[in-house]
């Protein structure tokens, strides 16, 4: 297959797509990357990856998104492949997203060329959940705290033993799907024993 043929193909994908040299160089970039990412071909073409996304991991630290030096980092050596991993970038507006990145690496043999092809899903919604989901187990642990000892704290109403033990189970980490079977109940319970839990502590409201 010719780098054309492969510029073509990656036209036909849903996914925002482009390909990069080892050096993090732009070679193609599809229809759906101009709408994901707001920058026109035009705009990136032959400029470095890194520049025009400005990377950062979970850490929020500087992350490599395209070339070779990125490929190697993540080489999967199981799978004889190269890991999908999740960046935040810039968009053309300034605003920041969340992505999840795969990577195809295609030699030409004709030329020698090697190229890695980026396959890009927004993933923002799913960061977010779990960010909120982290701050809801930092919460749980603070609760769980609170009325093991409450010499020091505003008195608060009792909390039941079943309410007690699903706040220690999300302090542990568990999810609501996870937490409902372990418990042996509905999801629908669930909801009403943390609806009832909110006004027993000193929280405003149900995401606190």
């Amino acid at each position: 297959m010719l780098e054309t043929e492969l510029f073509a193909l990656l036209e036909h994908t849903a996914d925002a797509a482009y390909t990069v040299t080892d050096v993090g160089e732009i070679c193609s970039w599809n229809s759906a990357a101009e709408r994901v990412f707001g920058y026109p071909a035009s705009e990136v073409l032959r400029r470095n990856i890194d520049d025009v996304f400005e990377a950062r991991d979970g850490l929020g630290t500087d992350a490599l998104a395209g070339g070779l030096d990125a490929a190697t980092r993540r080489w999967d050596g199981g799978s004889g492949g190269i890991a999908n991993f999740d960046l935040e970038v810039r968009l053309r507006s300034g605003d920041r997203m969340w992505v999840n990145v795969s990577t195809i690496v295609f030699d030409n043999r004709r030329t020698g060329h090697r190229l890695f092809v980026r396959m890009v899903r927004d993933i923002t919604h799913r960061r977010r959940k779990e960010e909120l989901f982290d701050r809801m187990q930092d919460v749980a642990r603070q609760a769980v705290s609170l009325t093991d000892d409450a010499s020091d704290q505003a008195p608060v109403d009792s909390l039941s033993e079943q309410e007690r033990r699903i706040l220690k189970l999300f302090a542990e980490g568990g999810n609501p799907a996870a937490l409902a079977r372990k418990l042996r109940i509905s999801a629908q319970p669930l909801r009403n024993d943390l609806h009832h839990v909110n006004p027993k502590l000193p929280r405003h409201n149900r995401l606190e």
